[in-house]
């Protein structure tokens, strides 16, 4: 990676493509995941690699277009500017949309970028940053955000897949060369979430939730684990045992992944629904770790960020988990989340403790073994998108006095406590709710040797600082200041499919600690629907 970057620089190489090894300038267009805010720089750094410009008003069409999509789309005005077509919502028919448009005007000849981009304005779910200006207030609040060309949508609604059927999951496709994270072979088989938990972008920006069929899923995961010769397989999405066939698709992998030496993985799994049956149908070949996310340490925090888990559920988790040899579990939690106390961190530890008592007051503990709980403590970073997207991100002061809480009420050998680098997520907040003043701290921060920011050891806080004070720049008016519920933001423009009305709903229910069941046991009128033209789900199985 970086020893790569450095050798490429100095033999002057420009950066090319895996198979064909031709430069990205060949190229009509480039693309990129924008999966997580502290790598944009490494973006920049790919841009430079190639002799590419940085901002798009200084390509023309001689240029690649320099596409962007992923959740970090969802507020992409920070790196607005550096790239030509931003890609809202899913992809799967957006993509072949934008390259049909290209070869059309290839074919055509001498037709200007502005014309076309003006063309793949047209398609659903396309954002393009150039056809829009941004106002501010002297404070430096958003004023205005309006389109600068006719035709261009005061608002760009995210594209959707109704039907993910439509759309098989790849499963031929290149295997790295070496160990890499998350290894493994991997199926999408549902998308968006219905739990509603008021923390997470994810479950607001993929709504409403679909699933893939469970005979179309064991056909892909078959042919999958055939073609790269995984011998693990992951069942991925937001809520894996949310799925409506999960039993049957577990006995349809049951009949061939144990006999290829195939195990089978669940993330994502709640423990509100965690079942005797799905241990035994997912450890036939060998067992991984259990993982599960409370995500609060206290009933009445859980209510605020509507985690809707209880210490019943807790209890009954991680009791089954021990009674099935089970000895080590992990637990995700969160601290900064809005109204939080000590006490809700004192909660952490004092469920971890419960845990591990769980562990031998069960008669049927794996004997000879002691038991492991490992505490995997995030700071919490306010997103666009959600009813939190109102609230100041905590300060870096106070969650580093809340993560020496932490580890100052743990009292046991038999707990482990990791937890995230305050100033790392401090950035992350900055660029998630940031605006286009952002792009040229991002470039100067690059310039001077910022890049891989998610990596500890490659994260230079003191560098970035600095440009902001260059710059004239308060990060913490990005994130550490409250939002005005009818304060225009940064991503106004952009319509993920849940309305303003709704997120201030929730928000002001978080306040009361108040919580919202399920969407699929009730419709909350959070707007999604629309996105489909109906309802989500039938609800008439409901009725009693």
């Amino acid at each position: 990676w970086l020893d790569m970057k450095a050798e490429m620089e100095r033999l002057d190489l420009p950066l090319y493509t895996m198979e064909s090894k031709d430069p990205l300038t060949d190229f009509d267009a480039v693309g990129f995941t924008l999966q997580y805010e502290l790598s944009y720089t490494n973006i920049l750094a790919m841009l430079d690699l190639a002799h590419i410009p940085f901002y798009a008003k200084d390509r023309d069409e001689h240029w690649p277009l320099i596409v962007a999509g992923g959740p970090c789309a969802c507020n992409s005005e920070p790196i607005a500017d550096f790239f030509d077509v931003i890609q809202l919502g899913e992809g799967e028919n957006q993509l072949p949309s934008i390259c049909a448009e290209i070869e059309r005007a290839k074919k055509e000849g001498s037709v200007s970028k502005k014309e076309l981009l003006r063309r793949i304005a047209k398609i659903p779910g396309v954002y393009i940053p150039a056809f829009y200006d941004v106002t501010y207030f002297e404070d430096g609040r958003v004023k205005a955000i309006t389109p600068n060309e006719p035709g261009i949508p005061a608002v760009i609604t995210k594209a959707i897949i109704k039907d993910l059927n439509e759309f098989a999951p790849p499963t031929n496709f290149v295997v790295p060369m070496v160990g890499a994270i998350q290894d493994r072979a991997s199926i999408e088989v549902l998308r968006g979430c219905v739990r509603g938990c008021r923390f997470c972008q994810a479950g607001f920006l993929y709504r409403p939730m679909r699933q893939r069929d469970a005979s179309l899923l064991n056909k892909a995961a078959q042919d999958l684990c055939a073609n790269t010769g995984y011998e693990e397989l992951s069942l991925s999405s937001l809520s894996t045992s949310d799925h409506g066939q999960l039993e049957e698709l577990l006995d349809d992998l049951n009949e061939w992944a144990p006999k290829e030496h195939v195990s089978l993985s669940l993330p994502s799994l709640r423990m509100d629904n965690f079942s005797q049956s799905l241990i035994e149908k997912t450890t036939k070949v060998r067992k991984s770790g259990l993982t599960f996310a409370a995500e609060a340490g206290t009933q009445r925090l859980r209510d605020v960020i509507n985690k809707n888990v209880t210490w019943d559920e807790i209890e009954k988790t991680c009791s089954l988990a021990f009674a099935n040899g089970y000895s080590s579990v992990k637990l995700y939690f969160m601290m900064g989340l809005p109204t939080e106390t000590m006490e809700d961190i004192e909660g952490i530890a004092e469920t971890a403790q419960k845990v591990v008592d769980l562990y031998y007051s069960n008669p049927r503990h794996a004997k000879g073994r002691g038991v492991q709980v490992t505490i995997s403590c995030a700071c919490f970073v306010p997103k666009p998108h959600t009813p939190f997207q109102f609230v100041p991100m905590d300060t870096e002061e106070s969650l580093q006095a809340k993560q020496k809480h932490l580890l100052e009420s743990v009292h046991s050998r038999k707990i482990k406590v990791n937890y995230h680098d305050s100033t790392t997520s401090f950035l992350e907040g900055v660029f998630a709710k940031g605006d286009r003043r952002l792009a040229p701290v991002i470039l100067e921060a690059y310039k001077r040797g910022c890049y891989f920011d998610g990596w500890e050891e490659c994260f230079k806080y003191d560098t970035w600082m600095q440009v902001f004070e260059d710059l004239g720049i308060d990060p913490k008016f990005y994130c550490q200041r409250p939002i005005g519920l009818d304060e225009v933001t940064p991503w106004s423009h952009m319509d993920y499919g849940v309305t303003h009305e709704y997120l201030v709903r929730e928000y002001n229910k978080a306040l009361a600690a108040q919580t919202t069941q399920p969407c699929n046991r009730a419709c909350h009128g959070c707007g999604a629907n629309h996105l489909l033209g109906g309802p989500c789900f039938d609800y008439s199985q409901n009725l009693v």
